[in-house]
């Protein structure tokens, strides 16, 4: 099939990049795929394919412990903020970065591996718009870089399909990712059209449970920013995505409440395609 524009619900003043590939890594559909947007946590996936690398390479043990700390702390998403416990094997914060985009793990996971490691390995992906350009705040100041995370749907949707053939950094790290990704709790986006229409359960997809479809993505949520990047696999067929929206936000107010329905609708039916293409014969 052909790369054709993807016509997405009416969301005013939302602008999208968005790119939607087969197994082989070629686009199937897209709009705007080459724009870079804020991503917020999807910048976290740099971490984990650098943290993985590591790993598979025996420069890091997934059993090294790892501790939280007053100035790393964030509230916000993730578990390890409201949990008693204080240290951690690094394998463990790996996995709630992945299942819950857990901030405060983040900021841990960070300061171990290093910003400017992850920076080098994104250079080193070909990754020229896609970046994780800071720590997790709870206030960003004038001080810091302006967002978490920038990129661009061509970019990242051609990093889940390597991702997902293990052909990105290799067999073994590349596993990992997906691994801790198929834990992922967040289905609200593309995957809400998978839980809907296809069955799937949001919670029980991981990677262990060796079930029929194989799932993992990794969701991005801030003031006008949704996105939502990763792969579904069934038998033989693979399909790949990211899905970018951004805008100019007025929180609380209806009209923003309003946008980013339109905003999940549009994903919704991103994943209505996937699941479309999964089907094919």
């Amino acid at each position: 099939m052909p790369d054709m524009e993807l016509e997405l619900p009416d969301a005013g003043g939302v602008t999208w990049s968005v790119c939607v590939r087969d197994g082989s890594g070629m686009p199937l559909a897209s709009s705007g795929a080459d724009l870079p947007l804020r991503t917020a946590s999807v910048g976290k996936v740099l971490l984990l394919v650098e943290t993985a690398r590591l790993i598979a390479a025996g420069e890091l043990s997934p059993d090294e412990p790892l501790t939280r700390s007053v100035d790393l702390w964030v509230g916000d998403s993730g578990l390890w903020h409201t949990l008693s416990v204080e240290t951690l094997p690094l394998i463990d914060v790996a996995a709630l970065v992945g299942a819950v985009s857990d901030n405060l793990a983040t900021n841990v996971l960070l300061q171990r591996v290093g910003l400017a490691e992850v920076a080098a390995r994104a250079t080193a992906l070909g990754l020229r718009a896609t970046a994780l350009h800071d720590r997790v705040r709870d206030v960003r100041g004038t001080g810091h870089p302006p967002t978490l995370a920038t990129g661009t749907a061509d970019e990242l949707s051609a990093l889940m399909s390597q991702l997902s053939n293990g052909t990105a950094v290799g067999p073994e790290s590349d596993r990992l990712v997906r691994q801790w990704l198929s834990a992922n709790v967040d289905q609200s986006m593309v995957g809400s059209a998978l839980v809907e229409q296809g069955g799937m359960d949001p919670i029980a997809h991981h990677s262990s449970l060796d079930l029929p479809t194989t799932f993992w993505n990794k969701t991005g949520t801030d003031a006008g920013v949704r996105a939502d990047v990763g792969a579904v696999t069934v038998g033989e067929r693979t399909v790949s995505w990211s899905a970018i929206a951004n805008w100019d936000p007025a929180p609380g107010t209806t009209l923003d409440h309003l946008t980013v329905w339109a905003v999940l609708r549009g994903m919704r039916h991103i994943g209505a395609l996937v699941l479309t293409e999964l089907e094919q014969s």
